[in-house]
């Protein structure tokens, strides 16, 4: 969980771009209200609060919205909660899926074009 954190901060300082595409919360039914990263998934009603990676928030998602998707910055700083030690490479809350975290930033991480790959490598 650490060296995804050390990674993470990296990235956000020296290419923000490619922040901005790995771990872009997705909307709910109503697309403006977007998944908010959180400790633990929520996965019920109406709520935002999302604890995985690219997370997409429970029905409209209008209950602790994000107004704009949120990204790899905001995947640790309130899921991963800095230090790594929480929701790596497991979420959890809602229904978890073993290594969810680690195979969705993989999967977001793959789907950089190949400058992006050569800059993060």
């Amino acid at each position: 969980g650490k060296d995804i954190v050390q990674f993470a901060k990296a990235v956000e300082i020296f290419h923000p771009t490619i922040d901005g595409k790995v771990c872009k919360t997705q909307g709910g039914t109503t697309t403006t209200n977007y998944g908010k990263y959180s400790e633990t998934t929520v996965g019920s009603g109406n709520d935002a609060k999302v604890a995985v990676c690219g997370g997409k928030p429970a029905g409209t998602g209008a209950d602790n919205k994000s107004s704009a998707p949120e990204v790899l910055r905001d995947f640790v700083k309130a899921t991963l909660k800095e230090d790594g030690n929480g929701n790596w490479p497991t979420s959890t809350g809602g229904t978890p899926k073993t290594n969810d975290n680690a195979k969705a930033v993989a999967k977001d991480l793959v789907a950089l074009n190949s400058d992006e790959k050569t800059i993060v490598a």
